[in-house]
C-alpha cells in the first residue's frame, strides 16, 4: 500500500547521515505514537535551531551570538589557539576538561579526492586572526602557540602541513601538534576522552 505521507517522512529521516530506510521507518513510526505537542515541540526546536544558532565570527564554532562561549569566556587562555576538523571536535577536547585555551574550527581538512581545498576551508581566517593576535590588532591577546589536532590521517597530516608552512610567517609563534596516543586513522570526536586529554597535555612540537 502507497501512503505518500509516510513515505515522505521516511525521506527525510533518510536523508540523516548514517540513518538508512528500516531506521527512519522505525523513528518516523515512533513519532506517530508521540502525543502531537510532543511531536511539535520536536518540529519547533530544529526550526528555531536552524533559524538561531550562528557561527562564532572568531573561531566558527556554533553559537547563539556573534562569538560563542568559549571566545567569549575571559578565563580561557587566548594566548593558545587549537585548530580542529569540525565542531565535534571541538565537543570532544571539552569534555577532556584539559584544555584551557581557545579554538579554530577548518570546517574540514584538505581531501583533493573529494575536491576540498584550501580555498574550502578556514585557513585565510586562521591566518589572519593569528596576524592580528601577534600584531595585537582589534585588542587580540597575543599569540604564543598553535596546536593542531586534525585526524591521524593522510589528509589531516596533508593539512597540518600545508597550514604551518603559511605560518612561518609567524617565527615567534609555536606550533605542535597532539600526541599520537591517538591510532592512525582514528576520528578525533570517536577517541576516548582519557586519551585525547593526554595527547592535548603531552603535544608535541610540529
Amino acid at each position: 500500500m502507497n501512503n505518500v505521507l509516510l513515505d515522505n517522512a521516511i525521506d527525510q529521516f533518510a536523508r540523516l547521515p548514517g540513518i538508512g530506510r528500516k531506521t527512519a521507518l522505525r523513528l518516523v513510526l515512533h513519532m506517530l505514537r508521540q502525543e502531537e505537542a510532543d511531536v511539535t515541540a520536536f518540529a519547533d526546536a530544529l526550526t528555531i535551531l536552524k533559524r538561531e544558532v550562528k557561527y562564532c565570527k572568531k573561531c566558527h564554532n556554533i553559537s547563539e551570538s556573534e562569538l560563542c562561549p568559549i571566545c567569549a569566556d575571559k578565563s580561557r587562555d587566548g594566548s593558545v589557539i587549537c585548530v580542529v576538523e569540525n565542531i565535534q571536535d571541538v565537543l570532544a577536547i571539552e569534555r577532556t576538561m584539559q584544555y584551557k585555551g581557545l579554538y579554530h574550527v577548518l570546517g574540514g581538512i584538505i581531501s583533493p579526492m573529494d575536491g576540498i581545498g584550501p580555498s574550502n576551508l578556514e585557513i585565510e581566517s586562521l591566518i589572519e586572526r593569528i596576524r592580528n593576535g601577534v600584531s595585537g590588532k582589534d585588542g587580540e591577546q597575543q599569540i604564543k602557540e598553535v596546536i593542531f589536532a586534525l585526524a591521524s590521517t593522510m589528509e589531516g597530516d596533508t593539512t597540518n602541513f600545508y597550514i604551518s608552512r603559511k605560518l612561518r610567517e609567524f617565527p615567534d609563534v609555536k606550533l605542535s601538534v597532539i600526541a599520537r596516543g591517538i591510532n592512525v586513522g582514528d576520528e578525533l570526536q570517536y577517541t576516548d576522552e582519557v586519551t585525547l586529554g593526554r595527547s592535548i597535555l603531552n603535544r608535541t612540537p610540529l
